[in-house]
């Protein structure tokens, strides 16, 4: 009378997803070099103190936005 008993299977896919940058980078040119810091929220201060030098404003930019997506 029955057939094959029906099973019923369910796949769910996830995707982890980086959080969105909550910081600001800024940079200016100090002597023959650039610095770069980042800020959160409405802090105008460095976070944890860190200015990052770098030949280049781009480079000092760059490393500042690793650092922060480090922490």
């Amino acid at each position: 009378m029955g057939g094959p008993a029906q099973r019923e299977f369910f796949c769910y896919r996830f995707t982890i997803m980086p959080a969105p940058s909550s910081y600001d980078v800024h940079s200016e040119a100090r002597g023959p070099h650039w610095v770069a810091w980042i800020t959160r929220g409405s802090s105008t201060k460095p976070e944890q103190s860190v200015i990052v030098v770098g030949a280049t404003q781009a480079e000092a930019e760059a490393s500042a936005r690793r650092w922060a997506d480090s922490q």
